[in-house]
């Protein structure tokens, strides 16, 4: 049947408006289904259908126009691509029968399937790709399709396929347009909870955080941490939040490996549960009575070391989402290393009190009990004097007097901001003058201090007050353990050194039975020479007097 040329130019303004359709239609599943019902118009098909391949050039989608869906439920089974299908699969070329059941090519249809006799089938192609095909069956009013008929799919076949290929592409750029609006959203939250963790140092603080957070962004009814114990194989419940805290605390350890708590602790890696019911991992039944349904546990880790479990529980059964477990796996990292801050805080306090302690318990051995020692031999002078020379005595008790005011004095700093009295407007020779002269008077001892150079104003104060606190444990040590007669100091500098030398003629003991443990004097001369750099070295004999050497570094040489 021939055409007429009005009958032809409707047929081609008809085509060309439903193409400017198919181009506006962005939307695959509403754009297949338009180019099946334009194709069944302009060929008078009663029954039209669009099949579209997958990447692997198999049938993906197969649209029908013209059947009921009570046909369609009907039917055994949907088209696999067989017969016909299949050969219009593999060709570039259209295929146009009269009568289906005569071509060789034909399997046959399935059960329930109407019965049909005209086809015409034409390839959407795109370049050398073929992106699906167009179906028609029985020409209405005809026995087969005519070849205008087939010009004319084959023309919105072209459209087609460049309409396919856009939908695809907009679908393409929609989904990563998703992607990347997720992960703008998870990467805001990832820095809101790293701001958010890292503005505190206190472990409750964070711990409370961390769970409300994972649990706002799950939208889960419970939650819980467990930490690791001191015998790294233990996990502790330290913290729930959210409803039936009883039924979590009926059972508050596991050890390592043991549940889905213990098994995540070994792992090092999130497991999640669907079905706690019947999840063998899961050994508390009290929470599974209580309605809980499905579970997530992340390891709480930091440098790669485990630090704890974080759990969250729900009642819902709507499965946990797998993108959620990865965001929250990133979450516990940042949680991880805030709790290990948070410890490492708490430590560094708790050393920090014990260094304080240990640096007062030196400056009271060598500062105000040497004094108090030294007030004691003033006495025990004064006492000896009381009845051959009474004014002497008035005068050593006078000196005992002020000696103890002046302690007092340290005392009082002490308690006021726990600093001694150092040597206030003196230097280091000028503090070791005043130790040499209080030596000699509380002692009645002759000391003498050498070599006294005057290029000492680089020294830090730092330094010059381990050495004058070496000098004066050491002149003390003299007077109340050597009982020494006579004492020399000697101080000198080296380009790089200040060197202090305390040499007595004393009792003298044996270095090889030393140990710094036993005697808080001998150890502070040490701690206070190696915390500013420098070291201490004692020689000494049994009834050959003892020898101190302490050098302290000059700065910046």
């Amino acid at each position: 049947m021939l055409l007429t040329r009005q009958q032809l130019q409707e047929r081609l303004i008809a085509l060309h408006q439903a193409s400017l359709q198919l181009v506006e239609d962005v939307s695959l599943e509403t754009l297949l289904e338009r180019i099946a019902s334009v194709a069944c118009d302009q060929a008078q098909a009663r029954y039209a259908a669009l099949g579209v391949l997958g990447n692997d050039g198999k049938l993906k989608q197969f649209i029908s126009v013209g059947m009921t869906q009570t046909m369609i439920r009907r039917i055994s089974h949907p088209p696999m691509g067989r017969g016909l299908l299949g050969a219009l699969m593999n060709t570039d070329q259209s295929i146009r029968v009269s009568e289906i059941s005569n071509d060789s090519r034909s399997s046959g249809f399935p059960h329930n399937h109407p019965q049909m006799h005209s086809f015409l089938g034409v390839p959407i192609r795109l370049g050398d790709h073929q992106l699906g095909q167009i179906y028609l069956t029985e020409k209405i009013g005809h026995h087969e399709f005519t070849f205008e008929d087939e010009q004319i799919i084959q023309m919105l076949a072209a459209y087609a396929a460049v309409a396919i290929q856009n939908a695809r592409m907009y679908a393409d750029l929609k989904q990563r347009d998703q992607a990347l609006t997720r992960r703008n959203q998870d990467l805001a939250l990832l820095n809101n909870i790293a701001g958010v963790l890292t503005a505190s140092l206190k472990l409750d603080e964070i711990l409370h955080k961390t769970l409300s957070l994972v649990m706002d962004y799950m939208e889960v009814e419970s939650g819980e941490i467990f930490l690791l114990e001191d015998d790294k194989k233990t996990l502790r419940l330290v913290l729930h939040r959210g409803q039936a805290a009883e039924v979590f605390w009926t059972r508050n350890r596991f050890h390592s490996g043991e549940g889905m708590i213990g098994l995540v602790a070994k792992t090092g890696e999130a497991a999640v549960s669907h079905d706690l019911a019947h999840d063998m991992r899961y050994l508390r039944d009290a929470v599974v009575d209580a309605g809980f349904k499905q579970m997530a546990c992340f390891p709480l880790a930091s440098s790669g070391n485990l630090v704890g479990v974080l759990s969250a529980v729900t009642r819902s059964s709507t499965p946990l989402n797998e993108h959620d477990t990865q965001v929250i796996t990133a979450i516990g990292s940042w949680a991880g290393l805030a709790i290990e801050n948070a410890r490492l805080h708490t430590d560094a306090r708790r050393l920090a009190v014990l260094e304080e302690r240990d640096r007062i318990g030196m400056d009271l051995h060598d500062g105000i009990i040497q004094s108090i020692y030294g007030v004691g031999l003033v006495l025990e002078h004064a006492r000896l004097l009381a009845k051959e020379e009474p004014d002497k005595s008035a005068e050593r008790i006078q000196q005992a007097i002020n000696s103890l005011n002046h302690t007092i004095r340290d005392i009082r700093s002490y308690i006021l901001d726990l600093r001694p009295r150092q040597f206030g407007d003196e230097n280091l020779l000028d503090g070791l003058r005043r130790l040499v002269m209080e030596f000699r008077i509380n002692t009645l001892a002759e000391a003498s201090l050498n070599g006294t150079p005057e290029d000492l104003r680089d020294i830090p104060q730092s330094h010059a007050l381990a050495l004058f606190h070496i000098c004066q444990e050491a002149l003390a040590n003299a007077a109340k353990h050597a009982h020494a007669k006579k004492v020399d100091i000697n101080l000198w500098t080296s380009p790089e050194r200040v060197m202090l030398e305390i040499r007595d003629n004393g009792r003298g003991f044996e270095t090889e039975n030393m140990s710094m443990n036993l005697g808080h004097g001998l150890s502070n001369m040490h701690t206070r020479a190696h915390h500013v750099g420098g070291d201490v070295e004692i020689t000494s004999a049994i009834g050959d007097g003892t020898s101190i050497l302490a050098w302290v570094p000059r700065p910046g040489r």
